[in-house]
């Protein structure tokens, strides 16, 4: 069973930065990716920042680009997402997610499934103005 723990949320005034942290249990697949979502009071959960992991190739959601940056460190099997620049509108409860990549179409290219089907707990982050 694959776990998934996060660290970092917190409050924060609007310009400030948090970093986020999320270390994940031995994953029993080569090929998968780990991602970043939010979900805010009465607004659908979104995809933030995106990792494939033995790749390293990265994605990002418009609302975010430039401001927020997703590594890796497989040594410590742990994910982290640097949020500079922060805004009113990331006050969300913010998710660490993972998911296998079977398709070899998707794993020669890096691209991550858009369903995630391992979840962690999730932190929550507010941007004071």
């Amino acid at each position: 069973q694959v776990h998934l723990v996060e660290s970092g949320g917190g409050s924060v005034q609007a310009g400030g930065s948090l970093r986020l942290s999320c270390v994940v249990s031995e994953y029993p697949h080569s090929h998968y990716c780990m991602g970043w979502f939010r979900q805010a009071p009465g607004k659908e959960r979104e995809r933030v920042a995106g990792i494939y992991v033995s790749g390293g190739e990265t994605y990002y959601a418009d609302s975010v680009k430039g401001r927020f940056a997703i590594s890796q460190d497989t040594a410590k099997n742990a994910v982290y997402l640097q949020m500079n620049s922060l805004k009113v509108d990331d006050t969300a409860i913010y998710f660490c997610a993972a998911v296998t990549v079977y398709d070899s179409w998707f794993q020669a290219r890096q691209i991550c499934p858009n369903e995630y089907n391992y979840w962690g707990q999730g932190t929550q982050v507010t941007v004071s103005s």
